[in-house]
């Protein structure tokens, strides 16, 4: 018989609560209070673990081993050439065909109580080699920490045997409205603080250029409503039928720094991503509903359509292992990967 995934439930005293299931350690539901205290879910998603298993939008998800694209689903390391399963096209996407995301964890849950500290969610997977197309055999633990202050924290380690690539990330799409089911992101004010983003073509695959995002309408240095710029005509936001593109946060030195912000005026709700990573994947949700995917029924029954969430992807730089110029991925024996990721709610009064 198949082992069943389990579901583990974080609490804090402020009423927030992060259901996770060690299939694909996807975050199931994440219930926090909005301006008047009412805590609601703000993350889509399924209501039950077994749907996860065809969960094609990654909801909530580990990504792994290598999150984002690589071109052609190929690369090489000290003069090997690495095929890769090719699941999106002629490239690689978010670890392949059964990636970290279908995978299941084996947890060690550690509910300390209200009272005595933060709940905590241990995840380990050993990925083996050859699994997916990637050479070494990979030790991974992740990380779930729920704190007092309304931040979900996540922390990744992985150790091999042999010289591979490794970018992790979450990939929770989160809508912080007081009717996540049944509206869209596009009323969100968002902030990334990023100067840069890595440059795509067609087929969402970097061509190496980092420009500025001054005078585009991926500039979002300064809080700017989601939606407002959605239809400009640009070709990056034209290749992704929206956002979906690398942003290069600035000052990236390895510590926690914080990469974006998000306010909701309807719910109050506020967001902070911090992360330690040199990237955050911005994506509007511009696949949901399409006609490629099918329709996407999710929670309480209900049909998921285009930016119905958004996603900020703490992680390196995609088609890296193809790129020298960018922060590297490589991980040797003897190293650990280690990358730390927060997602601090809260909420501000009317503005």
């Amino acid at each position: 018989m198949p082992e069943l995934p389990h579901q583990f439930q974080l609490k804090n005293v402020n009423g927030m609560a992060v259901k996770i299931s060690n299939l694909g350690g996807i975050i199931m539901s994440i219930t926090v209070p909005d301006r008047d205290g009412r805590c609601e879910d703000v993350v889509l998603g399924f209501d039950d673990a077994a749907s996860y298993r065809q969960n094609e939008p990654y909801f909530g998800a580990i990504i792994g081993r290598y999150g984002n694209r690589i071109a052609n689903a190929r690369f090489s390391l000290d003069g090997v050439d690495y095929c890769l399963e090719a699941n999106s096209g002629h490239h690689h996407l978010h670890g392949g065909r059964v990636g970290f995301d279908k995978v299941l964890w084996k947890p060690e849950f550690s509910p300390k109580g209200a009272e005595r500290g933060a709940d905590i969610l241990k995840l380990q997977y050993v990925s083996q080699c050859g699994e997916e197309g990637y050479p070494g055999r990979l030790s991974v633990t992740v990380t779930y920490t729920l704190a007092s202050d309304n931040a979900l924290r996540i922390d990744y380690e992985a150790n091999t045997d042999q010289a591979t690539v490794v970018n992790l990330t979450s990939h929770s799409y989160f809508n912080l409205t007081s009717k996540v089911q049944s509206s869209n992101i596009l009323g969100h004010y968002l902030r990334i603080h990023a100067d840069r983003f890595t440059v795509v073509d067609s087929a969402l695959i970097p061509t190496g250029e980092l420009r500025l995002v001054e005078g585009t309408p991926l500039d979002f240095r300064q809080m700017q409503l989601i939606g407002s710029r959605l239809d400009q005509d640009f070709d990056q936001l034209k290749f992704a039928r929206g956002y979906d593109h690398n942003y290069i946060i600035n000052g990236y030195d390895k510590s926690l720094r914080l990469a974006a912000d998000i306010y909701e005026p309807i719910s109050g709700r506020t967001l902070e991503v911090w992360t330690t990573e040199p990237a955050v994947q911005f994506y509007s949700g511009n696949f949901l509903g399409d006609q490629l995917i099918g329709k996407l029924i999710g929670k309480q029954g209900r049909k998921y359509d285009r930016h119905a969430g958004f996603c900020l992807e703490a992680q390196h730089f995609p088609d890296s292992p193809n790129r020298p110029e960018f922060p590297t991925t490589r991980l040797d024996v003897g190293e650990t990967y280690t990358q730390s990721t927060i997602y601090k709610f809260g909420t501000a009064p009317n503005k």
